[in-house]
């Protein structure tokens, strides 16, 4: 089962390739737009630290690199990876061709899930691992190998957290007509990630901790790779993104089982 599965995501992503290199010059304009729009990711935080020596939350410039290099990464795995397949489950539900995929013969959330990659936001790996490079240089130290094996399992929980979470928002589609404006407030939401969490206090601070972890998806990380993420805070965040998956395949069956096409 799980190696038919492996064998579809290699079909679907190797269809989405063909598909966006069918023109190549769109292609590759589409990919320096997308390393453009990474790179002006980074003027708020130049903005903010015009002197270098000062510092925000208890980070420094080189150390808010490294959070802004993660946001840079999980960026480019949402609208990359994970956004462009599930807003069209919002279409499908509109016009009723959701029926077409629950027909298929493998599970209905993969295949949505799976549908299309924008394969030129691989450009905000490199723009990520560049910034990397800069803000460890700036800091004179290197990460240690400990600190990144942890900020790639933390990677892996990161990439769930956002997929769970857009899985509970086009869920909402199956009740709601319209849901367009709050696919567009998980994005504007998801910007928050780019500063260090200790930044936001009180409401902002549980929010962006418990409610839309973005202090899981790219604070964490970062501490990870400077050496000075608690062990508890590991163990949460490993089993946080878990419980996410879990609830978001519940609300998924659930909604699923509520689903009424347009011809029926």
């Amino acid at each position: 089962m799980l190696r038919r599965y492996i064998r579809l995501f290699g079909v679907q992503l190797r269809a989405s390739s063909l598909l966006a290199m069918q023109y190549r010059g769109d292609f590759l304009v589409e990919g320096l737009i997308s390393l453009f729009w990474s790179v002006t990711a980074l003027a708020p935080l130049f903005v903010v630290f015009q002197k270098q020596e000062q510092q925000i939350g208890g980070w420094s410039f080189g150390e808010s690199l490294l959070v802004i290099g993660w946001f840079t990464l999980l960026q480019g795995i949402l609208e990359g990876a994970i956004s462009p397949s599930l807003t069209g489950v919002v279409e499908h539900i509109r016009k009723g061709t959701l029926d077409f995929v629950l027909l298929k013969p493998a599970d209905a959330q993969f295949l949505v899930s799976t549908t299309r990659f924008l394969p030129w936001r691989a450009t905000n790996v490199l723009v990520a691992l560049g910034i990397f490079v800069y803000g460890f240089h700036l800091l004179g130290r290197t990460p240690s190998p400990l600190g990144v094996l942890i900020s790639l399992v933390l990677l892996g929980c990161s990439v769930l957290l956002l997929y769970s979470l857009w899985i509970l928002t086009v869920s909402a589609a199956f009740f709601v007509v319209k849901v367009d404006n709050l696919t567009y407030f998980f994005t504007s939401i998801f910007d928050a990630a780019r500063w260090p969490a200790s930044v936001f206090r009180g409401v902002l601070a549980f929010i962006f901790t418990f409610v839309i972890p973005l202090a899981v998806m790219t604070t964490f990380p970062a501490e990870a790779m400077l050496g000075r993420l608690p062990l508890m805070a590991l163990v949460w965040s490993v089993l946080g993104s878990a419980f996410f998956a879990f609830v978001s395949r519940r609300v998924w069956l659930y909604s699923i089982g509520h689903y009424t096409s347009a011809s029926s």
